[in-house]
């Protein structure tokens, strides 16, 4: 086989490396409860993403900067805004998180980037 042939044979997996990647990332997420007439104000949501975090990653995790930077309490929709080192430990921490004041919940992720200009 000549090295021409192994170019011809590409997996079509490709690296992107971003140059000067943001230091956060945002998420929008919708907080599905049992009970769906029952409200959370976003001190408690934060306090929650706390507690979900801390439940999964220990201390590390509960340490990690996330912020609520917008929130409907209406819907339960939420701008969240991590550094980019801790995304993953924030999307695992909601995704798996099962219950919520003794009620079944579930996080539902709509969206991330690295920008801020989420719907």
């Amino acid at each position: 086989m000549s090295p021409n042939d192994t170019k011809a044979e590409s997996s079509g997996y490709q690296r992107v490396v971003l140059k000067n990647a943001s230091p956060h990332h945002y998420l929008k997420v919708r907080l599905l409860l049992e009970d769906e007439t029952c409200r959370v104000s976003s001190v408690e949501l934060k306090s929650f993403i706390i507690t979900c975090l801390k439940g999964l990653h220990g201390e590390v995790g509960a340490a990690l900067d996330v912020g609520v930077l917008k929130y409907e309490e209406e819907t339960l929709t939420a701008l969240l805004r991590v550094q980019s080192r801790g995304l993953v430990k924030l999307w695992s921490s909601l995704t798996l998180q099962g219950s919520y004041q003794n009620q079944a919940c579930a996080f539902r992720v709509l969206q991330v980037s690295h920008q801020r200009n989420l719907c």
